[in-house]
């Protein structure tokens, strides 16, 4: 009797630790994790080694995580793309899904979750329209917002408060409360 591979999986992130500890809890959980940073490391990792499956970052610093999408069917048209953001929206959910992503989900999120959404099957309607079962609040969602502008704007204070049409001592202030978790 042949046991069977343990499956594979590529954590694609700009933050080297979250990759790196979100990799070592699959590799616990039984997968056979690599990792990578960047669209091209993640393309050449890909060649290297087939892969089952990708965690892929929505933001890899500059470059754009939805853009690893099609190339990575090309190299097998069986493996399962799950996207991973600290930005949600329901704009970006579409674009990933319409890529060809199987799966979409907000950070802060478990290695649980993420081997739970990897072993899922095809995505049921059911499954898609299911709300999160603690919805951020609107607090966390602000905070989020707000980095998300400051980091567009390469985290020029001025700058970023003419975005969100905000004075720039009321975004100090917003930028120096720590986030509620949820």
């Amino acid at each position: 009797m042949r046991a069977e591979p343990a499956p594979s999986v590529l954590v694609v992130d700009d933050d080297v630790r979250f990759a790196e500890t979100l990799a070592r809890a699959l590799e616990r959980r039984g997968w056979v994790a690599s990792v990578a940073h960047t669209i091209d490391g993640a393309l050449a990792a890909a060649r290297a080694r087939t892969v089952d499956a990708a965690i892929v970052d929505l933001r890899l610093g500059n470059e754009d995580g939805l853009e690893l999408i099609e190339p990575l069917h090309a190299l097998g048209e069986r493996i399962r793309i799950v996207v991973l953001t600290g930005y949600a929206s329901l704009t970006t959910a579409v674009k990933a899904i319409k890529l060809g992503a199987d799966d979409y989900l907000a950070k802060p999120v478990t290695a649980s979750a993420v081997v739970e959404t990897l072993q899922r099957g095809v995505l049921s309607a059911a499954a898609t329209a299911a709300p999160r079962a603690e919805p951020m609040s609107p607090r966390r969602l602000e905070w989020e917002h707000i980095h998300r502008v400051l980091a567009e704007h390469s985290g020029n204070l001025s700058a970023t408060a003419r975005a969100l049409k905000m004075h720039r001592r009321t975004l100090q202030r917003k930028l120096a409360k720590k986030p509620s978790q949820r």
